[in-house]
């Protein structure tokens, strides 16, 4: 399914909502208070029935869908979200956000500290993935929705989406799990740590405070993100898209870039590194690595999720390496056990792990369908 097979959102524009009252992390520190930038697509319904929230991934933020004025590129999951689309706005008012810690406008290492008129910088507390949900609750509270028809996530989207189906089973009808896991395997949490190393080692780091020396740790940028875009794509799908090219037809003989995939992650990593915060890379990477929620339960998946209400959807990708089938089958597997509700597809698909991106058709046609199950198709037009 293409974007130009069926209409646009059209142009998007962010909001900002304030919060005063303190939030208290697991880690037993607080935010005394914070904003949270969000955006909407579609129309809230009379009853505020037909709400659905979308959970980003690592590197997301809160411009899913539609454009915003003066820029060609369109949201994230723009293929997926819209008027007719698998998440069809004519049926549901979709809010998609940026995290706490994020660094694309919601409270994070590059806000005002209040406390100390200067950034956050290193400052800012770690987060959980249940803190992150918590303020999604506050934010769906500020929003006057009582309950949301559905909460979807891919990758550390679909972490948050697990926690929001035991935290507050009683206000997720539907739950969408893409390419994610119960927990990050030692090697999962092996790469996180590389890439934690490259950052914090760079010479321009300052122990996190770069910005007040108006610098970043640029290069600890680009190998950072280098390594996790080679974890993102399958061997596949690279050796379809480079194979062993070499970047100008012949070797150099020295230590530049020689073959084309070599100039690609150069690239990413370059592009990766001028939008995005040191500070807010390592927060994150570590939300990833603590997430667990078996930690309350005596380390049973099933016990955990007993405790949700919500219709699962799970879906995997074959060639993820990153989060593999087989970890969504544990997802799967403890959810039957739980005698819950559970759909779950495995796509054949050469992408890899930022499959979950691509407007797959099998993976599109049954988000689409389980998303139309048991719901009252509604024109807001």
């Amino acid at each position: 399914m293409s974007s130009n097979d069926v209409e646009s959102i059209g142009n998007v524009v962010a909001q900002t909502a304030h919060f005063d009252e303190p939030l208290l992390l697991r880690s037993g520190r607080e935010i005394a208070q914070y904003d949270i930038v969000y955006e909407t697509y579609g129309t809230l319904n009379d009853d505020a029935s037909n709400a659905l929230l979308i959970c980003h991934a690592l590197s997301g933020h809160h411009h899913a869908a539609g454009f915003h004025e003066g820029d060609a590129k369109p949201g994230w999951w723009n293929e997926c979200i819209g008027p007719g689309k698998a998440i069809d706005t004519n049926t549901y008012f979709v809010v998609s956000l940026n995290n706490l810690g994020g660094c694309h406008g919601s409270t994070g290492p590059t806000s005002i500290n209040p406390e100390t008129g200067k950034v956050y910088g290193p400052d800012f507390p770690i987060m959980a993935v249940r803190d992150w949900v918590k303020s999604q609750y506050r934010l769906m509270q500020r929003l006057n929705i009582p309950h949301w028809a559905a909460v979807v996530g891919g990758s550390l989207g679909g972490m948050q989406v697990i926690r929001w189906s035991i935290d507050y089973p009683q206000l997720v009808k539907k739950a969408v799990v893409i390419a994610s896991a119960p927990k990050l395997t030692a090697q999962n949490i092996g790469f996180n740590e590389v890439a934690r190393q490259a950052i914090s080692s760079d010479p321009e780091f300052h122990d996190g405070h770069y910005l007040e020396k108006d610098t970043y740790p640029k290069q600890g940028l680009i190998l950072a993100r280098m390594l996790g875009h080679i974890t993102y794509l399958s061997d596949d799908a690279m050796r379809e898209k480079f194979g062993r090219e070499l970047k100008t037809g012949k070797l150099s003989f020295d230590f530049d870039a020689n073959f084309q995939v070599e100039s690609y992650l150069r690239y990413q990593g370059e592009q990766f590194s001028s939008r995005f915060d040191a500070n807010s890379y390592l927060l994150m990477t570590k939300a990833l690595d603590y997430f667990d929620p078996t930690c309350d339960h005596d380390g049973d998946l099933v016990k955990c999720l007993s405790q949700a209400t919500a219709k699962f959807l799970v879906v995997s990708f074959s060639t993820d390496w990153r989060f593999p089938p087989s970890r969504s089958e544990e997802i799967v597997q403890a959810l039957l056990a739980a005698r819950k509700s559970v759909s779950y597809l495995e796509v054949d698909a050469p992408q890899g792990h930022d499959a979950f991106l691509f407007p797959i058709d099998d993976y599109v046609n049954c988000l689409t369908a389980f998303l139309k199950t048991d719901t009252k198709e509604q024109n807001h037009a």
